[in-house]
């Protein structure tokens, strides 16, 4: 890699690049710079968001030229770059590009840019020039308007939020050090600055990591778990630290299992950096190699080989921590304190146990896997009965298990997941994701409000977990806090960005509050993750789309029996049965028939009598969706479990047939029953219900 100069350029120097705003290249004397090679142009743009850094050939290739065979792209690029140095001589500039065999980068001593003299300013600690500059650029966004083909568009925007997050860092920590340093009124402005370009969101607070699951190579055989414990602690650790965002689980192992490459990787989990790695288990030892890679590019911008016995290992596991940390506060230049320690079991068994267990949970909708979670994590809390995490996963399979299993038992399983997540507090307070999980029993019994106060304590001990945020985000959209709930399912979606369960619920969020484009997009974003995507046709049929809606959900009878399993106590339909019944729900649901809907109406009224679980959310869903206010009224009122509370989050948007559910005259005496009103009363009354209405 070309190493590139860190000096701030001398006023005198040839050009000039402005990338804040709309890309402009300017002489020395601030005359526009035309170049007429488009290509040119991008390159250069692109040198500039790394500037102490160069870029390889190959990726240059596959950004500028992705519809050319390797050997056109390099010949283009060749001719590229020597179109750039006639244009720049001819301008008598100087050739601001350092051309290698392998790379090409810029050379900052005959060439700057605004974003070179801001990061020089920081980090020389000036911090009046780093507010000048600050003030000069204010809201002006990262090389606007540029675009050129979907690998391009991608590597820009991880480059530009990188290019965000060392910006603010810096500035923040020179707005510290000003402080300190008794210089109030310079860092006052600097700070001001600042919030006005990076007002307080956290999502460009947030450098974003993804931890991908290990490759495992084993020449001993028999019982290895440690490629998954170095994951495990990996994720631990980061997701306790600020200023970092970790995505999610379930969209790690979602989007690995794709085959897809590094860059694809993080341009889907939307992240700017990847860990990545291997163990490899010899009768010898045992080696574990850690990447730190940069998403953009894929380039291995660190890495770390370690290597002992697995008693090392398992004794040891805060070096592998550490060593991570370290390496993304020198590589990014984050302020990074140690995260604090875990809890841990000293019981290597029960570790093991653990780490197949919770591997196991988020696939329960598989035969067999849903008890043989549970089994192991129990056998894991018979060996070691005070660890904390364990019990929280324990938790989350039981609430998982109720929801995605067919079963008779789902309140019981709800408070077995209570019982445990009040365990896993009680060992270690910091669990935030148990309080979570233990609102949810909440709302089993008919207290909303103590559900949102565990909810928001639960995110305020972790902040950083997606499925904490977006708890409080599903409990929000329930009680008809749409508003509220908005940006803690953003934060979510940010964080797990490949689970499609997340998009049901930001589609029906958006739907809500009358942003009907935004829905259509996050509902056929979870169609294509493979949810079922009855919550897209119940919008396209709102939007009008009555047609185009029925045909979206009567496709989801292909996924009866796998996605979609039959409700408890039921046997599976023929294809034939499946085919009518689907058809019936379909044209009830969407298409906007008065006659249909009525006898989908009386279906469900049947289906409310006769079924071993009345209160199904295959029953409580599209009573709702169809604005069926007794049966909807009548099925919440008689249970309230894991599998059906998410219905709730529709109630809540002013179009018909919902609506007259919310309007109809019993609505509120329902609401009192369900403890809605107390929680409106400590919360906030909903978007659609500013006040309560008896009140008036």
């Amino acid at each position: 890699m070309v190493q590139i100069r860190s000096d701030l350029a001398r006023p005198g120097t040839a050009a000039l690049a402005r990338i804040f705003g709309t890309f402009r290249l300017e002489t020395s004397d601030g005359a526009a710079l035309l170049l007429s090679n488009r290509r040119g142009v991008l390159l250069i743009a692109l040198l500039c968001l790394q500037p102490e850094r160069s870029l390889d050939r190959e990726t240059l290739c596959r950004l500028l030229w992705p519809d050319r065979f390797p050997a056109q792209a390099k010949a283009s690029l060749r001719q590229c770059l020597l179109d750039l140095r006639r244009q720049f001589e001819s301008e008598a500039c100087g050739n601001p590009l350092i051309v290698t065999r392998a790379a090409v980068a810029l050379d900052r001593g005959s060439f700057r840019s605004d974003l070179c003299n801001l990061e020089a300013a920081l980090e020389q600690g000036d911090a009046q020039a780093a507010a000048e500059i600050l003030e000069g650029i204010a809201t002006l966004p990262i090389l606007q308007g540029m675009s050129f083909n979907p690998a391009f568009d991608g590597w820009l925007a991880l480059k530009r939020r990188e290019v965000d997050v060392r910006i603010r860092q810096a500035s923040a920590r020179l707005v510290g050090e000003g402080r300190a340093g008794q210089d109030p009124e310079t860092c006052v402005r600097l700070s001001a600055a600042a919030q006005v370009r990076y007002p307080g969101t956290r999502g460009l607070s947030d450098v974003a990591l993804a931890v991908l699951p290990f490759d495992q190579i084993d020449q001993v055989g028999g019982e290895f778990f440690l490629a998954e414990g170095v994951t495990d602690e990996l994720v631990s650790r980061l997701g306790k630290l600020e200023g970092i965002m970790l995505a999610g689980r379930t969209s790690v192992l979602a989007v690995a299992a794709r085959g897809q490459t590094l860059t694809e990787m993080a341009s889907g989990l939307r992240v700017t950096h990847l860990i990545e790695g291997e163990v490899r288990r010899t009768p010898e030892m045992i080696t574990v190699r850690i990447a730190l890679i940069e998403g953009a590019t894929g380039a291995e911008v660190w890495a770390d080989r370690i290597e002992g016995s697995i008693d090392d290992f398992f004794e040891s596991r805060k070096v592998i921590g550490n060593n991570v940390i370290a390496a993304i506060g020198r590589v990014l230049g984050l302020p990074l304190s140690p995260a604090p320690m875990r809890r841990m079991t000293a019981s290597r068994e029960a570790y093991a146990l653990y780490l197949q267990g919770r591997s196991l949970v988020r696939r329960s909708i598989t035969d067999g896997a849903a008890a043989k979670s549970v089994e192991l994590l129990e056998q894991a809390l018979g060996i070691d009965p005070d660890f904390a995490e364990c019990w929280t996963a324990l938790a989350d399979a039981h609430v998982h298990n109720a929801v995605y299993t067919p079963c008779l038992d789902r309140v019981e399983r709800s408070r077995k997941a209570a019982e445990c997540a009040k365990r896993a507090v009680a060992l270690d307070p910091g669990q935030g994701h148990a309080l979570a999980i233990q609102g949810i029993h909440e709302w089993t019994r008919r207290n909303p409000a103590g559900a949102l106060e565990l909810a928001y304590e639960a995110f305020a001990r972790e902040p950083q977990n997606a499925d904490v945020a977006l708890r409080l985000g599903s409990f929000l959209l329930y009680i008809g806090r749409t508003r509220d709930a908005l940006p803690f399912i953003q934060a979510g979606v940010e964080q797990d960005p490949a689970y499609g369960r997340n998009y049901a619920m930001l589609a029906t969020a958006h739907f809500n509050l009358g942003q009907i484009e935004a829905a259509l997009a996050a509902g056929q974003r979870t169609v294509d993750l493979g949810m079922p995507g009855m919550w897209l046709a119940v919008f396209e049929a709102m939007h009008g789309q009555h047609e185009k809606a029925a045909t979206t959900y009567y496709a989801q009878r292909m996924l009866m029996n796998t996605v979609i399993l039959p409700p408890a106590g039921t046997a599976p339909m023929s294809d034939a049965v499946r085919d009518a019944y689907w058809g019936i729900a379909a044209k009830g649901v969407c298409s906007g028939d008065a006659g249909a809907r009525a006898a989908y109406c009386a279906m469900l009224d049947g289906l409310h009598a006769t079924m071993p679980d009345p209160c199904d959310p295959s029953i409580a869903f599209p009573a709702i969706w169809m604005g069926h206010a007794d049966l909807v009224m009548t099925i919440y009122r008689k249970c309230i479990h894991p599998a059906n509370m998410f219905g709730l989050m529709s109630l809540w948007t002013d179009v018909d047939p919902i609506r007259r559910i919310w309007q109809h005259e019993g609505f509120m005496t329902f609401a009192e029953d369900l403890g809605l009103v107390e929680a409106w009363n400590r919360h906030g009354w909903p978007d659609l219900m500013p006040a309560d209405p008896r009140g008036a």
